[in-house]
């Protein structure tokens, strides 16, 4: 018989998983929204009246319409008007200048800003009534001009907002670099990067059920942080925090794209309250792909300065960053980039700025990785471009620049302080692993012959933070005892995917010295953990994990008390061995967790811990066979070696970074969101619009490790769910890059699809240059 490798694998993989599409309520209402196929326009009308006559159907309302929406008795008193969607707080992330005067409404009142916003909303007996009803609604959109790239809406000619810029914040880190540090160098190189706007892509899309009770509201939803969902939904209905609760149920996926507060959300509660009945709304894959939101997003400028023997001097980063057409969200993510400019190398001089632009798309947000693939891109696209300038072996150039191990803490020209690393064991044993010598004998060969494809091998070498930003680098969570010897964990976290229900009981078994089947885990409800801050930015071994971990020490502590008092004996003679506790002298039988419970009352703990940020790193490899005329690429080996510290569950860990790569994956070869002049994403084919990696298209990818445990969390555990995202893709690149020689690296544009293969192919260098082995440089 298969032996379930996580607990959640018998629920999740014979169909019993408990979506928020299975909750059954009675009278539950089903929302469709109507959507405008035009990017960027002033709303002229709305007329629902059509759809209200279709059978099944319970109502249909613009915004204006909403107003005069009658209230139910609990709702009355607090809530007369539909509120804007929230904005949403990133620690220092976030903005409020940006956000004044930049309202996202939840429903269009005026002047529609991307392809895809609400300008009514139709509830029905059931989906297929809701879907017949929002057919009938009529609207009226003028057209304005769009725009949808950064640097294009930077320039002010179509102000998303009037009378305002559309660039929504200006920011930078480190210090500029003076102008005779690029003429004296021993050589400078530049690149422009485009960074291409993804979709999360998770395998069940957003989804909120919101059920009212009385005075009280249940809200349902596949969210991340269901305490920042609670706390901002009672912030707009004008209720206290604690007469909403939010449960989490299974979710199929987030990778940061479920973390917020939507203007469906805002809807779905609104109706709700309003009506006193409750509301569901469940996105499609289709109203997914328009309007859920987006990752990535930059127009990136990269200078990089070494002098002659490859020593880096200086790094300068300009980005125009693409945060969709409301400021709401992601604002302050592009800081992400800035703030990792360094990377993995000792870089005397560097200086990033940021100008965050509205455009005519949906918001851009985390998505896996968040600001950090984007670093890394443009610093190892300049690291390959420098090496081939110098003649150096691209692994010595990174080598001869890595900050060394004896440096950490290493506090960065870009004010990020990282707590341990050795850069130079992960490159050795990712070259070691690829076989990197054998392939570049191979690729010598394939250049002297004229028939052969070219091939090429990547590197990428990458640092990421995880955890967290300071005031956001902490979680709540406690531990329960009960008399039956059940050890009840609770966490402020919300798994979407993460494994939370094998390893956060695995780790409090382990540190308690019990069996782990006696420890049940609860999260993700709000009425069971009364405070919490989520699952987001590779934080649930680092963070929620330490918690759990300080939690159980707290029981022993606890236990070991109690037990001194039964015996009338100082703490210290008392012992805790795996899950029991015994006077240390007199040779008493030991007194198991549940007796002593059942002696002295119920046991429960709860707290607060914080730890400090982590920097996990490691060294990403390609190799790439491209066929010029067919402009295709073809990737025969794929190495990543991460280390993220500690490993809790290596296994899991192991199936993160394989999932992460295929995304990375699809950045470097597949994914881009197409748009024609107006605005309007072309993806009305779905997935043949918006192409996925899939079986077919993986390479075979070897997983590796080193541990360099970090010193900020008492676990010596790092970020392990980014990775492949964030080293992945430039090493995808530098690979087909060093394949092709073109003339101009910047026609190498992510995703590298057969039109920019072709178009490069047709600007190269002589093939017969040669990359200097390793034996060479040293």
């Amino acid at each position: 018989m298969y032996q379930w490798t996580r607990r959640e694998d018998a629920r999740l993989l014979t169909g019993n998983g408990r979506y928020v599409a299975d909750i059954e309520v009675p009278g539950c209402l089903d929302a469709v929204f109507v959507r405008s196929k035009v990017g960027h326009g002033v709303l002229r009308s709305v007329d629902c009246g059509p759809a209200r006559e279709v059978p099944g159907v319970a109502g249909a309302w613009s915004a204006d319409d909403l107003s005069d929406l009658p209230a139910c008795v609990h709702s009355a008193a607090t809530l007369q008007d539909l509120p804007p969607v929230p904005h949403t707080v990133l620690a220092k992330l976030s903005s409020d200048e940006a956000v004044a005067g930049r309202e996202w409404p939840a429903l269009v009142k005026d002047r529609v800003r991307y392809a895809g916003e609400a300008v009514a909303v139709v509830l029905g007996e059931d989906r297929y009534r809701a879907e017949d009803g929002a057919a009938e609604v009529t609207f009226q959109v003028d057209r304005l001009p769009a725009v949808i790239t950064p640097s294009a809406a930077a320039r002010d000619e179509t102000p998303l907002f009037d009378g305002m810029s559309n660039v929504a914040l200006r920011s930078e880190t480190g210090r500029p670099v003076d102008d005779a540090v690029w003429r004296e160098a021993g050589a400078v190189v530049s690149g422009s990067y485009r960074q291409n706007l993804l979709m999360p892509t998770p395998m069940e899309c957003r989804t909120i059920l919101a059920v009212p009770e009385e005075d009280r509201l249940t809200i349902w939803s596949g969210h991340q942080m269901p305490h920042r969902l609670r706390r901002e939904m009672a912030a707009l209905l004008g209720w206290p925090q604690d007469r909403i609760r939010v449960v989490v149920p299974d979710t199929g996926g987030a990778f940061g794209g479920k973390s917020a507060s939507f203007p469906e959300f805002v809807v779905v509660v609104f109706l709700a309250v309003r009506l006193g009945r409750p509301v569901r709304w469940i996105e499609d894959r289709l109203e997914s792909m328009l309007v859920a939101t987006r990752g990535r997003g930059q127009d990136q400028r990269a200078r990089l300065a070494a002098d002659a023997d490859g020593r880096l001097l200086a790094y300068e980063l300009d980005i125009d960053a693409d945060v969709g057409a409301y400021p709401h969200l992601g604002v302050g993510l592009p800081m992400q980039t800035a703030w990792m400019a360094t990377g993995a190398y000792r870089t005397p001089q560097v200086h990033a700025t940021v100008r965050s632009v509205l455009t005519n798309t949906m918001i851009t947000y985390p998505y896996r990785g968040a600001g950090r693939p984007e670093a890394v891109f443009a610093l190892e696209r300049c690291m390959d471009t420098m090496a081939r300038k110098l003649g150096i072996d691209p692994a010595e150039l990174r080598r001869r620049n890595f900050i060394p191990p004896d440096a950490f803490p290493y506090t960065t020209p870009t004010g990020r302080t990282y707590d341990s690393g050795d850069y130079a064991r992960a490159l050795d044993l990712a070259l070691e692993t690829v076989g990197y010598d054998a392939w570049r004998a191979e690729q010598a060969r394939r250049r002297t012959d004229p028939a052969a494809k070219p091939l090429g091998i990547g590197l990428s070498c990458y640092v990421e933070r995880s955890g967290g930003e300071p005031g956001g680098l902490h979680e709540f969570g406690g531990i329960e005892v009960g008399e039956d010897g059940i050890v009840t964990v609770r966490c402020g976290a919300a798994s979407s995917g993460q494994s939370h229900e094998t390893v956060f009981p695995a780790l409090v078994a382990k540190t308690l010295g019990i069996d782990e089947q006696r420890v049940r885990l609860v999260e993700g409800d709000t009425g069971e953990q009364p405070d919490g801050l989520g699952s987001f930015a590779s934080r649930s071994a680092q963070v929620a994990g330490a918690m759990l971990q300080h939690a159980a020490h707290l029981v022993v502590e606890e236990a070991r008390r109690r037990a001194a008092g039964l015996w009338d004996l100082p703490v210290p003679e008392v012992e805790w061995s795996d899950g029991a506790l015994c006077p240390v002298r007199d040779g008493s039988a030991p007194m198991d967790l549940s007796e002593l419970v059942k002696a002295t009352g119920p046991l429960r703990v709860e707290d607060r811990f914080e730890t400090g940020m982590a920097f996990p790193f490691g060294t990403h490899a390609a190799v790439a066979e491209v066929d010029p005329e067919l402009g295709t690429v073809r990737l025969l080996k794929v190495v990543t070696v991460d280390d993220c510290g500690v490993q809790l569950a290596p296994e899991i860990v192991r199936a993160q970074a394989l999932g992460s790569s295929v995304q990375g994956i699809g950045q470097a070869l597949y994914e881009a969101i197409p748009y024609d002049e107006g605005g309007t994403p072309l993806l009305g084919n779905g997935m043949l619009d918006y192409l996925l990696p899939t079986f077919t298209e993986v390479p075979p990818i070897e997983v590796k490790d080193t541990c360099t445990p970090s010193p900020a969390s008492p676990l010596g555990a790092k970020g392990a769910g980014e990775s492949g995202c964030i080293g992945l893709p430039a090493a995808i690149v530098n690979a087909v890059d060093d394949a092709l020689r073109p003339a101009d690296p910047d026609l190498l544009q992510m995703p590298l699809t057969p039109d920019v293969i072709w178009r490069a192919a047709r600007a190269t260098e002589p093939r017969t240059a040669r990359t200097p082995t390793r034996e060479e440089n040293r």
